[in-house]
């Protein structure tokens, strides 16, 4: 059965730093907004305490994630366990985006891989941590990361990366503006 906590155990703790993936939720206000639920990889997420954790984004086809906490902060992450005891690891805060050049960066990117395309930090305070038992989830092989992402952006450029950021990542979907749509 689940169980809930007000901090991240050792133990859930460790538990992230072993899975290969994870999953972002955020959604909007607005009852006719979209809910976004997004995979992510790349050993990018960090637990930077018992009740803060982070991860590096990379820019990609949409920015749902900065615009929907820059709105109202709301975001949950999920952790599954594919292989092993079953286990699901959710954990529920407020987040911001974190972008380069700032103060808040500058303390907190040493602690990831910087690529020429991350485009921000997602930072979240934890105010509940809800394990469950995961019974359901099947198990799966690990066998690598793909290197697509790398690919297109080198290919990209700089120029051509900051061209893609200003037409793909400064609303969303539903037109709220994003941390990078401040700028």
């Amino acid at each position: 059965m689940g169980k809930f906590y007000s901090v991240i155990p050792d133990a859930q703790q460790a538990f992230i730093k072993k899975q290969h993936i994870f999953f972002v939720a955020t959604a909007p206000l607005s009852g006719d907004g979209r809910v976004n639920l997004s995979p992510k990889g790349l050993d990018c997420f960090r637990v930077l305490s018992e009740n803060q954790v982070a991860y590096m984004d990379l820019i990609s086809s949409g920015n749902e994630t900065s615009a929907h906490t820059l709105e109202n902060g709301r975001i949950t992450f999920m952790f599954c366990s594919f292989e092993g005891s079953p286990l699901i690891l959710k954990l529920y805060g407020k987040g911001h985006a974190v972008l380069p050049g700032s103060e808040e960066w500058e303390s907190l990117a040493p602690q990831f891989t910087i690529y020429p395309s991350t485009r921000q930090l997602i930072v979240a305070d934890i105010d509940l941590v809800q394990t469950s038992c995961g019974f359901g989830v099947p198990l799966y092989d690990y066998v690598g990361e793909r290197d697509i992402h790398f690919q297109w952006a080198e290919k990209k450029g700089e120029d051509g990366l900051a061209e893609y950021v200003q037409k793909n990542n400064l609303k969303s979907l539903d037109g709220l503006v994003t941390d990078l749509g401040l700028l």
